[in-house]
């Protein structure tokens, strides 16, 4: 893949446009291996269009959809929330959009920030954040900085597969292990294992964790919900790789899909606590703004039998709506489907014995890396 250098500009219209037309369905032949169906225009939009056949197309067959990267060079690198119901307080995503093509993923109305859409855009339009490992080390060496847990792969996966060729995280990796800074990786992917090397030592000083999301065992359903991304068994096979490597691994059961992949909860927890994983945790399918169309759009093709049953249940729990967005709510839901979930979830934990061995991160440990012009500490 060849990147198309940018500069970034605040203003939606300034970043690259999409080669998919906003508006419509894509072929499928056009769209193999992803995961949304369509590529509607994303809600900052003056304009809507409309794809439609005016006879030209037809005389030859149109290419499937490429993966493009775009280089982005990040002004800031470390993002706060004061969100109640995470449990981190900065984050770091070295990339915007995800190949994976996760239909289900919660990011994919952020592309729209960007000028483009929440459905193909989201899979192969993607920015790099190619200063990311410098900027890092600036705002760690800042005198008013206070060391945290970083989160990493919060909105989208540190590992997609163009991290194998742009290597982005592990630079950051490289930062956070010499300033002796903690860091709490989620993904999805195998690729993880690449960096056994980095996360092993700086768990050895209590630095680090990773969470492997598992939602299926269903190679099938896995395959049609996250057409790019590893497959659950490799991702159980990555657990291992790291458990026994020292590195404190769990689950993410997340997100659970009632009605398609709920019925595999306690399959998965059993299937990781076998591979090493002591930790485990879920989140409901969460469905806000333009995601809602596009998961529709995708359950109505792929699981047409069951399409009608989920939408329903999901709404259960969140009062009548595809999406409840208070704190709290958003992420577990409400009502009795919410509340049996729940109850499965803690009652195959403690069968397990998961969860009773929280290993928090240190911080005493950091040393802020020194600053550009600075004077070198004599010890």
């Amino acid at each position: 893949m060849s990147p198309r250098p940018i500069i970034p500009q605040p203003k939606a219209s300034r970043f690259a446009k999409s080669e998919a037309t906003p508006g419509g369905f894509v072929e499928a032949d056009r769209r193999r291996g992803r995961g949304a169906q369509s590529n509607h225009t994303g809600r900052f939009e003056s304009e809507k269009r409309t794809a439609f056949d005016d006879g030209w197309e037809s005389l030859g067959e149109l290419e499937a959809l490429r993966t493009d990267v775009y280089e982005e060079p990040a002004r800031s690198i470390i993002t706060r929330n004061k969100s109640p119901d995470i449990s981190f307080d900065q984050s770091i995503n070295p990339y915007r959009g995800c190949e994976h093509g996760c239909i289900y993923c919660y990011a994919r109305p952020t592309h729209c920030y960007l000028g483009h859409s929440a459905g193909l855009d989201f899979e192969t339009k993607l920015y790099a954040k190619t200063n990311a490992a410098e900027l890092l080390e600036q705002e760690l060496a800042r005198k008013n900085y206070k060391p945290a847990v970083i989160a990493l792969g919060t909105n989208t996966d540190p590992y997609q597969p163009i991290e194998r060729e742009r290597h982005i995280t592990r630079a950051i990796l490289e930062v956070l292990e010499r300033t002796g800074h903690p860091v709490g990786i989620v993904t999805k992917s195998a690729l993880v294992v690449r960096d056994i090397d980095i996360l092993s030592r700086m768990a050895a000083r209590g630095l680090a964790k990773v969470a492997l999301s598992v939602t299926t065992l269903d190679r099938r359903i896995a395959r049609a919900m996250e057409p790019r991304a590893t497959t659950p068994a490799k991702r159980l096979e990555a657990v291992r790789a790291l458990s026994e490597a020292g590195v404190p691994v769990s689950v993410m059961v997340a997100p659970i899909v009632p009605g398609l992949t709920d019925s595999e909860i306690e399959r998965i927890l059993e299937a990781a606590h076998r591979a090493g994983a002591s930790e485990a945790g879920y989140v409901l399918l969460r469905l806000p703004l333009e995601l809602k169309d596009v998961f529709r759009e995708w359950l109505a093709g792929a699981f047409p039998d069951r399409a009608s049953r989920v939408i329903n249940l999901l709404r259960s729990m969140h009062g009548g709506a595809d999406y409840t967005p208070e704190f709290g709510l958003r992420q577990k839901g409400n009502g009795p489907y919410a509340e049996q979930i729940a109850l499965r979830f803690r009652l195959a934990l403690k069968r397990l014995d998961m969860n009773t061995r929280r290993q928090a991160l240190r911080t005493d440990l950091f040393k802020p890396p020194v600053a550009k012009g600075s004077q070198m500490t004599l010890l």
